[in-house]
C-alpha cells in the first residue's frame, strides 16, 4: 500500500524507512548501492587535468573559462515515496555536476513560462530579447522550444566560444560520422538535434535578459528555498560571462561545466530537485512549477524522441533498458544522474559512476521495487 505523499523537512529532517516498510527489497537494494561503489568512474579527482583533456580537440577554443574544483568519491541516494531508502558515501559534498546544470536552467525557463515572463515557448526569443543574438538572417526564426530542446541550430559567437566548437558533439548514444568541431552546413531551426554547449549558455543569457535577475539568485528564492535545500550550492559561469542589466553587472550562468563552471552541489539537493519533479511541481502544499511545465520538459523532441526539454526521456526504453519507458532523468558528465520514476514513484541520484554503468545502476533498482 502506497504511503500519503511525505515532503523532507530543512536540513536533515528527511525521514528513513527501511526498505521493506516502503516495499523495496532490501537484499537487491544493497545490491544497487554495491554496483554504485564497485563501479567509480575512471576520472582522476582532478577535475581540470579531465576537462582539460577532454576539450584537447577543441584547441584554443578548449580554453576552461570558469571555475572547476576536484571531485568526490562515487555516493547516491534513494528515494522511495518521498522517503530515503538507501545513501551511500558523502551526499552532502558540494561537487560539479555538469550537464545536470540544464536541467535547473529548465526548471528557471518553466517559472519564467508560468509568471508570463516568457509567454509562447514557440514564439521567437527575438521578439523579447533584442540584444542582436537572434538578428537575421538565420537566428531569426529561433523560439524558446528550439532552444530547450536542443534544436536551436544558432549560430554565432558567446564568450568567446563559438556554436562550431560544438558541431557534431556525440551525446546520448546518437552517431555522428562527422569530426567534433568540425564546421557543417546549418539546418532549419527545430530540424536538428545537437548537444552544444554554446547555444545552452545562449539559452541562460536570454534567460537573464527576460529575468533581469542573476538566474542563481531567482533559483535559489522561487525553487531552492521552497524545497528546503542546503544552502551550500553554487551556480558559476565564466570569468567573462557577465553582461549588464539595469546598471548593475551580473554573470551570466553556464549549462554545464564543458569549460567549467556550471551548478555545485550536493547529492541530497539533487535528490530534492528530483524529487519536485516527480511529484509534478509541487512541494507539500506549493505548487512551484506548473503540471503543465512538467508534461512540455517531458514530452519527445520531434528529431529527439529520447530528449525533452533539457531533460533525458527513455521513450520505447532506448536509453536505459532496463528501466520504465516513463522514466526521465537529468544527467551529466562523470557520471552525474537524476532518475525520476514515476512508475515506482522513486528518485534515485548517483555521482561519479562509470558512465557504462547507468543502466546497470538504475536497473539494480528497478528490480528492487515490489
Amino acid at each position: 500500500m502506497r504511503l500519503p505523499d511525505y515532503f523532507p523537512g530543512p536540513g536533515d529532517a528527511w525521514e528513513h524507512r527501511s526498505p521493506e516498510q516502503v516495499g523495496v527489497d532490501p537484499n537487491r537494494l544493497a545490491e544497487a548501492v554495491a554496483f554504485s561503489e564497485a563501479h567509480e568512474t575512471p576520472w582522476p579527482r582532478d577535475l581540470g587535468a579531465a576537462i582539460a583533456e577532454n576539450t584537447r580537440v577543441e584547441g584554443p577554443l578548449g580554453e576552461i573559462l570558469g571555475p572547476v574544483k576536484e571531485r568526490g568519491g562515487v555516493n547516491g541516494l534513494v528515494v522511495r515515496h518521498g522517503y530515503i531508502v538507501a545513501e551511500w558515501g558523502d551526499t552532502s559534498r558540494v561537487d560539479m555536476t555538469f550537464s545536470i546544470s540544464k536541467s535547473y536552467l529548465s526548471a528557471l525557463a518553466g517559472l519564467a513560462f508560468d509568471r508570463g515572463i516568457v509567454r509562447d515557448l514557440d514564439a521567437p526569443v527575438r521578439e523579447t530579447v533584442d540584444d542582436g543574438g537572434f538578428d537575421p538572417p538565420h537566428n531569426h526564426t529561433i523560439t524558446w522550444r528550439h532552444l530547450l530542446q536542443l534544436t536551436s541550430e544558432w549560430s554565432g559567437t558567446l564568450w568567446d566560444k563559438p556554436d562550431v566548437v560544438d558541431h557534431n558533439r556525440a551525446a546520448g548514444g546518437i552517431r555522428i560520422d562527422a569530426a567534433k568541431g568540425k564546421e557543417r552546413a546549418l539546418h532549419a531551426p527545430g530540424t536538428h538535434w545537437e548537444y552544444n554547449d554554446v547555444r545552452v549558455n545562449r539559452l541562460a543569457l536570454a534567460l537573464l535578459r527576460r529575468w533581469r535577475r542573476p538566474l542563481p539568485e531567482v533559483l535559489q528564492e522561487s525553487i531552492m528555498d521552497p524545497i528546503d535545500a542546503s544552502p551550500s550550492w553554487e551556480w558559476h559561469g565564466y570569468r567573462n560571462s557577465y553582461v549588464e542589466i539595469d546598471g548593475r553587472k551580473v554573470q551570466s550562468v553556464s549549462g554545464g561545466g564543458h569549460w567549467g563552471g556550471g551548478v555545485w552541489i550536493g547529492t541530497r539537493d539533487h535528490a530534492r530537485f528530483g524529487y519536485l519533479h516527480l511529484r509534478r511541481g509541487r512541494w507539500g502544499a506549493r505548487q512551484i512549477l506548473s503540471e503543465a511545465w512538467i508534461d512540455t520538459v517531458t514530452a519527445p523532441t520531434d528529431v529527439n524522441a529520447g530528449y525533452g526539454c533539457l531533460w533525458w526521456l527513455n521513450t520505447d526504453r532506448a536509453r536505459f533498458p532496463s528501466a520504465p519507458a516513463s522514466t526521465f532523468a537529468a544527467l551529466g558528465w562523470g557520471s552525474n544522474a537524476i532518475f525520476a520514476l514515476p512508475e515506482h514513484d522513486v528518485v534515485a541520484v548517483v555521482r561519479w559512476l562509470h558512465p557504462s554503468h547507468l543502466d546497470g545502476f538504475i536497473g539494480r533498482v528497478v528490480a528492487a521495487v515490489r
